[in-house]
């Protein structure tokens, strides 16, 4: 006897059509699996047939081959159970074969029969856009945030059966859990003075723009990044789609529908390459970069990262996706993320006070040199983060609040998308020409540092972009003027620069 199920497979972010073909035929009693199954796929032969026989079905005495099709792609993960197990049914006629046209089955099944959630849910059901989806009650709500499409939600293998085999109805679907109340975000009044690192920091959220912070420990890098994500607008329909697909793909906990927050993801400095860009050796993963995706991804202590893990970002940052390939296979993943980051100016951080840094030359130097040029390049902002002065603390004035600076954000973001882009940071050379003329004046003085090697072309483009997203934020015209270009460059400082000494009148002189 021949039975086929439909069911889907994740191979990346993405989910992939696969159909589960069982034939039943004499011999000795075995349960085969082929087509390319991974070690957990290759289990189910243990978990079906005991849900089977836990579910008061009977399990064939004979020779039982499963094939996944199609056989060249690559089938991982538990996900497949459900429709190994429901074909099984089919195939020795305990259910109507009939019953499982235009259906597809998703869960992982227990040794009593329980269905259970798989990772990747969300994509997995995107996939099956021509079925009517039948996934665990707990996935139920998961599963109709992928789009409108039939979803049947049932807790065991016993009661699926019973409603293919037409002794019960559907059962109802299950109410959708209530969204327990977000956790608050830190507010940005809690950061005391600091009038050039909010600036900045405001920028980085209205244009999307990387961003570096250096400056000694305990001078507030920490508190500024960790706040910076409470200043983003919630993601719209399609960057929340795309954020909860990559978010479900790697079996991380989502919220009732689809995660509307951007992502604040912060990895330890001993990451690897494969644990921040993505990849894996049996299943290519998703890294943290494409966890933040729409979000933040903020490396604190930069400088302790390996260079070749930092390295390997400069591709996502310019392209916004990942390409992973592995012999394997291959996997694109999103990566539209901000950066931002934080580091001390030398190994024991307190270079820029006359006196203070116990460091040589040559340890400065070297710490330095972990960052590449290519990579530091590609932020647009880099500012100096000073401890804040005595009377500042002590004081306890708070500053501006996230509330109002979150709306200017806001209104900033709503002038880009008339430009066509989600941030300015995001515009094309051609669209800036268009949309942000540049003065004579300010023209003159690119040239100058371009002439000078102070400036790449890379970091014109950026300057506009971040003189434009100024404007926006202060509800000019989008001209970038000399006084706009100033402001710019100086949010862009050389990192040599950022290790001079810098007294409290010029801190606040540049606020």
């Amino acid at each position: 006897m021949l039975a086929t199920a439909t069911t889907a497979t994740l191979v990346g972010v993405d989910g992939h059509v696969v159909t589960v073909e069982v034939h039943t035929s004499n011999g000795l009693p075995s349960f085969t699996i082929v087509g390319l199954p991974d070690a957990a796929c290759r289990e189910a032969r243990d978990r079906v047939r005991a849900a089977v026989l836990s579910s008061g079905l009977h399990w064939p005495d004979s020779r039982v081959t499963v094939n996944l099709a199609p056989s060249g792609l690559r089938k991982g993960g538990a996900v497949l159970d459900v429709a190994m197990a429901v074909a099984v049914l089919a195939a020795t006629d305990q259910v109507p074969a009939e019953s499982l046209l235009g259906k597809a089955f998703l869960g992982e099944l227990g040794l009593d029969g329980a269905v259970r959630a798989a990772a990747g849910i969300l994509p997995l059901t995107d996939a099956l856009r021509d079925h009517a989806v039948v996934v665990a009650s707990e996935a139920c709500h998961v599963a109709l945030a992928a789009g409108p499409r039939a979803v049947h939600a049932v807790r065991t293998l016993a009661e699926l059966a019973s409603v293919l085999a037409g002794r019960a109805p559907w059962p109802e679907t299950p109410p959708i859990p209530p969204q327990p109340p977000a956790a608050p975000l830190p507010d940005l009044g809690d950061v005391v003075g600091q009038p050039l690192a909010r600036r900045a920091v405001e920028v980085a959220a209205a244009g999307g723009h990387h961003l570096l912070m250096l400056g000694p420990p305990g001078a507030g890098k920490t508190m500024l990044a960790r706040r910076l994500v409470g200043l983003l607008p919630e993601l719209d329909g399609q960057s929340a789609m795309e954020a909860t697909r990559v978010q479900s793909a790697a079996g991380l906990p989502l919220p009732t529908g689809l995660a509307t927050r951007p992502a604040f993801r912060s990895p330890h400095h001993t990451a690897t390459v494969t644990a921040l860009i993505g990849g894996g050796t049996t299943a290519i993963r998703p890294g943290e970069i494409s966890l933040a995706h729409r979000g933040v991804l903020f490396l604190d202590e930069l400088g302790e990262f390996a260079p070749s893990v930092l390295d390997a970002m400069r591709q996502p940052l310019e392209e916004g996706v990942v390409r992973v390939s592995r012999a394997s296979g291959a996997c694109t993943f999103p990566a539209r993320f901000l950066l931002v980051a934080a580091m001390n100016p030398c190994p024991c951080g307190h270079a820029g006070r006359p006196g203070s840094c116990r460091c040589s030359d040559y340890a400065r130097q070297r710490y330095l040199r972990r960052l590449s040029g290519p990579l530091l390049d590609r932020f647009d902002l880099r500012v100096q983060v000073q401890r804040p002065e005595p009377d500042q603390l002590l004081d306890g004035i708070r500053g501006e609040s996230t509330e109002p600076v979150a709306a200017r954000v806001a209104a900033a973001r709503t002038r880009a998308a008339t430009r066509g882009v989600a941030t300015n940071a995001e515009l094309t050379p051609v669209q800036l020409e268009r949309h942000a003329p540049i003065t004579t004046s300010a023209r003159r003085e690119l040239r100058t540092r371009l002439r000078e090697g102070l400036l790449s072309g890379r970091g014109l483009h950026r300057v506009r972009c971040v003189a434009l997203t100024m404007c926006d934020l202060d509800g000019d015209e989008p001209v970038v003027n000399a006084e706009r270009l100033h402001e710019a460059l100086t949010l862009r400082a050389t990192v040599g620069s950022l290790h001079a000494p810098v007294s409290a009148e010029h801190r606040m002189s540049t606020g």
